[in-house]
């Protein structure tokens, strides 16, 4: 179990003196510790995936961050001046070259980073990022482990934990009629925790789980998954995976478990409209009725329309709406101290978002903070209200399809909430 976070002045104030002494603690690659000197100017900087199994997240995530900048300099800036271009680092779905690219970044001389991704991808670099002093907030986090992580308080998500997706996926799975499920998922934080989760949720609520299996993501084949599952003689499956979750689907599919013969659902790694050409080219319909949930993306008319005349041709929207809502946080906070040193506009990030008179852009919430006073960012991806460990405590999940023309639509958005 990790250590409780603790964000009060003085654990911050010891995690700034540390990371000043020491430099980060980011194990067998640590950054050489830069000054992050107050000059009135918030940098920014990002670690997300431009390449690797999870790059159809990168252009939504990345163009929401600088759309978010946009939105921010078109308001007057941070502290009255605009905050500068994004420095960029990829993830690449690969731990050295994410914690190469958040070296690169953190010695740009950044006040925060935005990413990673990936949980696995974090956890890759949260001690770099947090033991600089940095402030990292991620649009997509979703393993349970950020929580209870040791971070010093610097570390924040807008992203929901998988504990909140969980219930709403074991419900969706149990509305459909189904009381035998095989559950398969990554043998990674986010896959494990997920798993665990929704395990618990689904035998909380009166079904049988016949399989609970970890894979590793990079096998070259899953034909004694698939077998396993089979097996069990399940009637729903569940597959908590990212890119290499075709190759499972492809095997269900051909051992007769595909969406026409059980249930078949899968989470936020496989929400992606590509996901049933890259099944079945050229067959469409083979996905027809697969189901699965994620943090909801376009549940924010208004902000979907102005991301994509900002960036025309944008297809994936998942996670845009909450990498928006961790880049506007970070400069309201900044804001709110006065300061774009870490070590001080840390302390205003959970202020920012709960307790406060309503407000749900930079502009007016900028306004608000000019009249001295207190502001709740409710953001384009809904409530933030974070908690002590800095993420949200409630969440808007998407629950989505595709159907026989192989298009991913959303059947229905549910609010889950977390214990306070």
């Amino acid at each position: 179990m990790h250590t409780s976070k603790r964000r009060s002045a003085i654990f911050l104030g010891a995690a700034v003196l540390l990371a000043t002494a020491f430099g980060s603690s980011g194990g067998g690659g640590a950054s050489a510790a830069v000054a992050r000197d107050e000059d009135g100017e918030l940098k920014l900087g990002y670690v997300l995936p431009e390449t690797g199994q999870l790059a159809f997240l990168g252009p939504p995530m990345i163009e929401s961050t600088k759309f978010a900048i946009k939105a921010i300099n078109d308001a007057g800036g941070v502290l009255g001046k605009p905050v500068p271009a994004v420095v960029s680092g990829d993830e690449a779905n690969q731990e050295a070259v994410a914690a190469q690219s958040a070296d690169r970044v953190l010695a740009s001389g950044v006040d925060a980073i935005i990413g990673a991704a990936a949980s696995g991808m974090s956890l890759a670099i949260i001690d770099r990022v947090t033991g600089e002093g940095v402030v990292q907030c991620s649009g997509s986090n979703t393993a349970a482990t950020f929580t209870d992580y040791d971070d010093g308080g610097f570390y924040f998500r807008t992203a929901p934990s998988d504990d909140l997706q969980a219930p709403i996926l074991a419900k969706t799975v149990l509305d459909d009629g189904h009381d035998r499920v095989a559950l398969v998922a990554r043998a990674d934080d986010y896959g494990r925790g997920l798993l665990d989760s929704t395990k618990k949720a689904l035998e909380d609520g009166g079904a049988t789980v016949t399989v609970a299996e970890t894979y590793d993501p990079k096998a070259t084949n899953y034909d004694q998954l698939v077998q396993q599952v089979r097996n069990a003689n399940p009637d729903a499956a569940v597959v908590i995976a990212f890119e290499e979750g075709t190759q499972i689907l492809q095997g269900l599919i051909e051992a007769g478990l595909g969406p026409g013969q059980i249930g078949v659902y899968g989470t936020d790694g496989l929400r992606s409209e590509e996901l049933p050409g890259l099944v079945a080219p050229g067959k469409p319909a083979t996905l027809a009725g697969m189901k699965g949930t994620a943090p909801s993306s376009e549940s924010n008319p208004e902000y979907v329309k102005a991301l994509k005349a900002f960036a025309p041709g944008l297809k994936e929207l998942q996670f845009a709406p909450q990498t928006f809502d961790c880049v506007t946080t970070i400069a309201l906070a900044a804001e709110a101290a006065g300061s774009d040193d870490p070590g001080r506009f840390v302390e205003e990030m959970t202020a920012v978002t709960k307790d406060g008179d309503k407000c749900t852009s930079f502009a007016a919430c900028k306004e608000l903070l000019a009249d001295g006073r207190n502001i709740d960012y409710d953001g384009v991806s809904g409530p933030l209200d974070f908690t002590e460990a800095g993420e949200p405590g409630e969440a808007t999940i998407e629950v989505y399809a595709y159907d026989d023309k192989g298009q991913l639509h959303t059947v229905r958005t549910e609010l889950s909430r977390g214990q306070r």
